[in-house]
């Protein structure tokens, strides 16, 4: 056990499932197809989602909740959990929104995302809830928005995302 500053060194355990290897079959699917499987248990978690403690509790056309669940791993030098943790949380919950609108063989990505941080997070907030909506879907893009709430309700974080359409290029 190493030690800073008189404190035990903690560890903390990732387990993931390997991605879809096959990217075919993976974009034979919807996106809500997609996170409906995943949602199931039929496909597996995104590695991501373990890092995070990322779950899906519920997902529609347009719309996605997530749960996550910040801890002192996710903490930056001043004792509350990195906006990396926020921004990334928050870009699952615009992304994936955007997902469900889209059909199959056609994906996405991040063009451009605004977090704004309204409370801390920390070990003691507890289980954290991340909604993504769909504000405007287009032909090459897609605007997105989300927020992050505490268990009571209460706002911690929000963002605002461009999304562009992308066609996956064949693997080979």
């Amino acid at each position: 056990m190493t030690s800073t500053g008189g404190r035990a060194a903690r560890t903390k355990t990732i387990s993931y499932h390997a991605p879809e290897p096959d990217r075919e079959k993976l974009f034979a699917l919807s996106g809500l197809e997609q996170l409906r499987q995943i949602q199931a248990g039929l496909l597996p978690d995104p590695p991501i989602s373990s890092l995070f403690g990322l779950r899906i509790v519920n997902v529609d056309e347009g719309d996605v909740v997530f749960t996550a669940e910040p801890d002192e791993s996710h903490y930056n030098p001043i004792g509350s959990v990195h906006g990396g943790f926020f921004a990334t949380v928050l870009d699952t919950a615009c992304g994936c929104a955007f997902h469900t609108t889209l059909p199959p063989e056609v994906g996405y990505t991040t063009l451009e995302i605004k977090v704004s941080f309204l409370r801390p997070i920390t070990a003691d907030t507890g289980m954290v809830t991340a909604h993504g909506w769909v504000i405007r879907r287009g032909r090459g893009a897609g605007f997105t928005d989300a927020d992050i709430r505490d268990r009571d309700g209460r706002v911690l974080a929000t963002a605002s995302s461009t999304l562009l359409v992308t066609q996956p290029r064949p693997i080979r």
